[in-house]
């Protein structure tokens, strides 16, 4: 039975990702490198305020930033208000060698740290977030309009960069499909910052202009807008899958100075999902004589490196490569590509999975012939950390280096020729890395095992340790850490992997209901192998401080391994990220685990997550009794037509109409619970209301909520959603009453968005 106490514990690990740190302390370091790059400073929260440590990498020293004491005392003398040492009153910080500056009682201050005195001073703002700007630091970019204007740092001049920019053909946008203008419009930010890129000499700007002329209009209705007017009409162009028109994107460099426009001189990338600049599929050379880019025709089954020329707008192929499914520059679907070129040497490093993994090829930069394979063996590189040309070396991270598991992520090195191999972090803990030309910041951990944090030379050799994460007020709310389980696929053959959270006061005595707490991908995984993935664990943990064990796994078809298992995917985005596997990976747990009860089964996912929720309800009714569908994708033919085409393939309405869950309606045979934002401009809201049309066409019963005003995510209705959810899962699977206790609201706060842009 879950109790108040259970509530409230849960409510606590619920805010935890959207307040980071609150409950844990040293598990996330942000460096702010100061002196000339030669040493950083971060902020660690200790669940009242934080503390500010300096770091030395070269002397291997870490140290507080300043005296906390010292400094509240000479705050309070000079504001004449109190300034607790554990909890100084700062929202902005700046420092550098000798002094500190920070926002205090509503006003701007300056301490110099040789005498600890302060003393009031001019604000000097960090910059607009809706401007870009220069490496120099002279110049910003930003949108006006539908064109890009040009802003001097120094005295304010500005000058308009473009001047065609109409409505639907505008510049500096990505596609207005993944724009977020629901959630904009909560925080008070008009769009987004300028889909740009400075060269490194800061004299141009790479950009792009947008064509949705012809894209397919869709429409919200906001029922009862801000100012409390009459209903709004919110208009978006949003493509369908197999649509003839789709946003694409014309590469142009400006040239700040002289005013010049260089358009390239090839047709536009498409560009159905995200901006190409924005995901790094685009970038500057290093000495910005010319910029290189990734593109892929609709069938996404060749993928091109061009060079485009910065001057004249001339683009030519520098390599190309075809295979029977999608080529992928890297298996996640938001993370950069695995590419770079080496200007000195000539050369293209090439991330490609042609051997069956994710390795790195080496290409002549002009004359695009294969020089010769990098990397090679049973395992796959995840990202490219830094390339010393002079050594001719190469840093990566790769997954598949420890056999317990296959997700971890391990620091390598390994010589350009191929030579070499080594490992720089020869641990069983994943890394996840922050890199310095000297040095990277290497977070080591499992899902079980708090991060340690240290700085580290290319040699691997740690020169100092920064934090030991304390989990010690984690704890105190009754959770446990999840156990890291493998079993084997619906076929009997494959390893998959998975955590499993035990319930709150866990009892093997008693038998529980089990939550199989779902994303499909697979375009990212549902669990990460770090300690604390953040958003992804929002459901698991509470889940399991009401009494749940809960079960999460990542099935065939979703990333990180080899790419027949990610192929799995290809045109079966119907198996919701290998659904049968999910049961199967149920009833093999449960048979050294006599405490889960299968009898009581429920599902909750939210987006992707909420389509295999109700997925799992319609394919498996024998094993799932109860789901909560949030937000989800029900019908994959009024998707975003890039996610779809992605993964279910171009021209395939068969597939398609596999992925539509409208269509299995009558399946149903448990308890649902569908749950909407009235204002998701991401998975439009009509994806909910064809299954409950359907659903309600089958005389079926279920549990409908509209949230109004709400977007994609519930970022200010999340406690409620959320509780709503627990109440349902309460009701329908322990067979009880929930307690009348309700959290409160989630404000939206500046560490909240820091964390959702992140």
């Amino acid at each position: 039975m879950s109790t108040t106490q259970n509530y409230q514990a849960a409510e606590q690990l619920l805010r935890r990702p959207a307040r980071p740190g609150e409950l844990v302390v040293g598990d996330r370091i942000r460096p702010q490198w100061i002196d000339g790059d030669t040493r950083f400073w971060y902020a660690v929260s200790n669940g009242v305020g934080k503390r500010f440590v300096l770091v030395d990498p070269a002397a291997g020293t870490r140290e507080p930033a300043f005296d906390h004491a010292r400094l509240a005392a000479a705050l309070a003398a000079a504001s004449g208000q109190q300034a607790d040492p554990e909890f100084l009153p700062t929202t902005a910080i700046q420092l550098a060698s000798n002094t500190v500056e920070f926002d205090a009682f509503g006003e701007w201050w300056r301490c110099d740290l040789d005498d600890y005195t302060c003393e009031r001073a001019e604000f000097t703002p960090p910059g607009n977030p809706l401007e870009v700007p220069s490496p120099d630091g002279k110049t910003a970019v930003s949108r006006r309009g539908e064109d890009l204007w040009a802003r001097s740092l120094s005295d304010g001049r500005e000058w308009a960069l473009t001047t065609d920019g109409v409505p639907g053909y505008q510049y500096g946008t990505g596609p207005d499909c993944t724009a977020n203008g629901t959630l904009l419009r909560k925080i008070g930010l008009p769009y987004m910052p300028p889909a740009v890129a400075w060269s490194l000499d800061s004299t141009k700007v790479l950009a792009h202009r947008t064509d949705e002329r012809d894209v397919r209009r869709t429409h919200l209705v906001e029922a009862r807008p801000a100012d409390g007017g009459a209903p709004a009409l919110h208009t978006q162009r949003y493509a369908y899958p197999g649509d003839e028109h789709v946003p694409l994107a014309e590469l142009v460099v400006l040239d700040v100075a002289a005013g010049t426009v260089v358009r390239a001189q090839a047709d536009p990338l498409l560009m159905p999902q995200l901006s190409p600049i924005m995901t790094k599929w685009a970038w500057w050379a290093e000495d910005s004589s010319a910029v290189y880019y990734l593109g892929r025709p609709r069938d996404l089954r060749t993928l091109t490196l061009y060079r485009l020329d910065a001057v004249t707008g001339e683009v030519t192929t520098v390599l190309s490569e075809t295979g029977d499914t999608r080529v992928e520059p890297n298996q996640f679907g938001y993370e950069p590509p695995i590419v770079r070129v080496l200007a000195d040497a000539a050369e293209v490093l090439w991330y490609s999975q042609r051997d069956g993994w994710g390795h790195l090829y080496r290409y002549d930069l002009h004359t695009g012939a294969l020089l010769g394979q990098v990397t090679s063996g049973p395992w796959a590189v995840r990202q490219i950390l830094r390339v010393d040309e002079a050594e001719r070396v190469v840093y990566f991270t790769a997954s598949g280096q420890v056999d317990e598991d296959p997700y971890r992520r391990t620091v390598c090195r390994v010589a350009l020729d191929g030579s070499g191999f080594a490992r720089l972090t020869d641990d069983d803990r994943d890394h996840t890395v922050t890199v310095h030309p000297q040095y990277f910041i290497d977070s080591a951990s499992t899902v079980d095992t708090p991060p340690v944090t240290t700085v580290r030379d290319w040699t691997g050799r740690v020169l100092v340790e920064l934090e030991r994460a304390d989990i010690g007020k984690l704890t105190a709310t009754g959770w446990t850490a999840p156990e890291r389980f493998r079993v084997k696929a619906a076929d009997g053959v494959t390893d998959l992997y998975g955590v499993l959270y035990r319930p709150r006061a866990f009892d093997p005595a008693h038998r529980y209901p089990v939550v199989d707490n779902v994303y499909p991908g697979p375009q990212v995984n549902r669990v990460a192998p770090c300690f604390d993935p953040g958003g992804m664990g929002l459901d698991a943990e509470p889940l399991a401080a009401l009494g749940f064990v809960v079960v999460a796994l990542d099935g065939r078809g979703t990333p990180g391994r080899d790419k027949a298992f990610h192929d799995t995917s290809y045109g079966h985005l119907a198996d919701a990220g290998g659904l049968a596997d999910h049961v199967a990976a149920l009833r093999q747990l449960a048979e050294s685990r006599p405490w889960m009860d299968l009898d009581r089964v429920g599902v909750l996912g939210h987006s992707g997550g909420g389509f295999a929720a109700a997925r799992a309800m319609l394919d498996f009714p024998e094993t799932y009794k109860a789901g909560a569908a949030l937000s989800g994708s029900h019908e994959a033919r009024h998707f975003n037509a890039g996610f779809v085409e992605t993964y279910d393939g171009t021209d395939n309405s068969e597939a398609w109409a596999r992925t539509s869950n409208v269509d299995l309606a009558d399946r149903l045979a448990g308890k649902l619970l569908l749950i909407h934002g009235e204002m998701d401009d991401q998975v439009h809201p009509d994806h909910t209301l064809r299954l409950a049309d359907r659903l309600i066409a089958a005389g079926k019963d279920f549990e409908l909520l509209i949230v109004p005003g709400a977007e994609h995510t519930f970022i200010d209705h999340l406690a409620y959603v959320r509780t709503r959810c627990w109440d349902f899962l309460v009701r329908e699977l322990m067979g009880t009453q929930p307690p009348a206790y309700r959290p409160a609201p989630i404000a939206i706060g500046p560490e909240m968005l820091a964390e959702l842009f992140a």
